[in-house]
């Protein structure tokens, strides 16, 4: 087998022109997929980890529940329940005005990916709040700082330094995980790669998108490192 052939079993001129552009869009759509949802779900697990660690029974109550059902069911699961089991109630969604949301897969796949890594983010946050010393919120109290004081401007930045390295694996698990999109037809990067392969027949488009998840991965796994270095000297 010449080098050539060899190359053409790994990188077809041909093949790459047809879908090369499309696979760029692929990523995109990816990438614009985990950066929302992990964004929102951030927000909202930070909301839930202050929940759980309210002194309000109820809240833990619901928010512990919240957390158990996403982290204990399958994303596919969620995602499909969201897309064509709430998606089936055609009517009702229309009476209040949400059709437009619940019909679209892009939408129920953001909720989808945003509600099911605020439960993991959830769980990261309150145990990096936790691990903030005591004493710390015993000294800020001495000086009559008030609780969100106290929590924005001590315990939250402290607590960041901690989580940053569980939420870069919860963010590359969502990277690796986004390709399910592509069940509820999402063109995501996985969503391109199975048309191109339904076309061409040709096993190398799945290669191809091996290597990009691999690409993304790598340059967030060392954009954390980077940043969690610069955040970590000060506390050396």
């Amino acid at each position: 087998m010449s080098l050539t052939d060899l190359q053409n079993m790994f990188l077809s001129p041909d093949l790459l022109e047809r879908y090369g552009p499309r696979f760029i869009d692929g990523l995109l759509v990816t990438g614009k997929l985990v950066a929302i949802s992990f964004t929102l779900g951030a927000l909202l697990g930070l909301l839930i980890a202050l929940g759980r660690l309210s002194s309000n029974r109820f809240l833990r109550s619901f928010t512990g529940a919240y957390v158990y059902f996403f982290r204990g069911s399958p994303l596919l699961a969620q995602l499909f329940l969201l897309y064509y089991g709430l998606g089936s109630f055609k009517g009702f969604w229309q009476d209040v005005g949400l059709w437009w949301f619940f019909r679209d897969a892009w939408f129920c796949t953001l909720l989808a990916f945003t509600l099911n890594t605020a439960a993991y983010q959830a769980e990261i946050l309150r145990g990096s709040i936790l691990s903030v010393a005591q004493g710390q919120r015993e000294a800020c109290k001495a000086l009559n700082l008030s609780r969100w004081t106290t929590f924005r401007k001590i315990i939250l930045p402290q607590s960041l330094l901690v989580a940053i390295g569980p939420l870069g694996n919860e963010l590359i698990l969502m990277i690796k995980a986004s390709a399910i999109a592509s069940l509820v037809t999402i063109y995501d990067l996985m969503g391109v790669t199975k048309m191109a392969f339904s076309r061409s027949f040709d096993f190398q488009v799945y290669l191809w998108a091996a290597v990009l998840y691999l690409l993304i991965v790598e340059v967030v796994r060392r954009s954390l490192k980077l940043i969690e270095g610069r955040l970590g000297r000060h506390v050396q």
